[in-house]
């Protein structure tokens, strides 16, 4: 993608609708107000252009292929919440300002986006307090089995009794978020605008197709590869 400072806003967005995202980041109106040079909204914002445009340039970076299955657990541990936690933490606002301003603007037209509004909220609040249960309790666990594994001996027995448990919970929680992302999916026929979708409108879309991708390798990483593994590791010591 070519980034040039005398390229507008809009220009910009047009050509690859990742960088709204960006520039929503900062602060930078790129749909009625997306007439004026990057250079010029960098320069309104107090922004440092440079670094803006190696942001804009990392949108279209190919995720990078991982032997995950390969990994240690508590770099796996710290590669979810490092990740994809973060992922999740600092995309559910971004899309939330975007779901609230589409129902609010196209929502008398297009009824759907005032479902899809509903729903993400439903799932965003969902995926905080799973991550949460997720951090505080489930992965502690296991990276206490981990030092176990050492040698060092756990100080009590976990209180929900095996791993299983909480492990159940959370693959049960991933199952409800997926069915509710399989709903927004349809209902945005695939993610696709309508014709003639303003900016913002287009942006909703692009990142809750990206934040569904991203829900999907998080719970393969999980489901499929931390969990049968926790549940073996547990076994050693019960």
């Amino acid at each position: 993608m070519n980034i040039l400072e005398n390229k507008t806003v809009a220009e910009t967005v047009a050509e690859n609708i990742k960088t709204a995202h960006v520039f929503k980041k900062y602060g930078i109106d790129f749909c009625c107000g997306g007439g004026i040079t990057i250079k010029k909204a960098c320069e309104k914002k107090q922004l440092d252009y440079s670094a803006l445009k190696d942001e804009l340039l990392q949108v279209d970076e190919a995720p990078k292929n991982y032997a995950y299955n390969t990994w240690n657990l508590s770099f796996l541990i710290d590669h979810i919440i490092n990740v994809h936690h973060i992922y999740v933490k600092e995309s559910i606002p971004l899309i939330l300002q975007y779901s609230n301003r589409v129902a609010q603007v196209h929502g008398h037209h297009y009824t759907e986006v005032v479902k899809i509004n509903k729903l993400f909220t439903e799932v965003a609040n969902e995926l905080t307090a799973h991550m949460k249960k997720e951090e505080l309790i489930l992965f502690p666990y296991i990276k206490k089995l981990l030092q176990t594994e050492k040698g060092v001996t756990l100080s009590s027995p976990p209180p929900f009794g095996t791993i299983s448990t909480p492990i159940q919970m959370m693959e049960s929680e991933h199952e409800t978020a997926g069915d509710i992302f399989k709903v927004i999916a349809k209902l945005t026929n695939n993610y696709i605008p309508p014709e003639g979708a303003c900016n913002t409108f287009k942006a909703l879309y692009a990142k809750l197709d990206e934040f569904e991708q991203d829900l999907h390798e998080h719970i393969h990483l999980e489901n499929n590869i931390l969990h049968p593994k926790a549940i073996e590791l547990e076994k050693n010591f019960i």
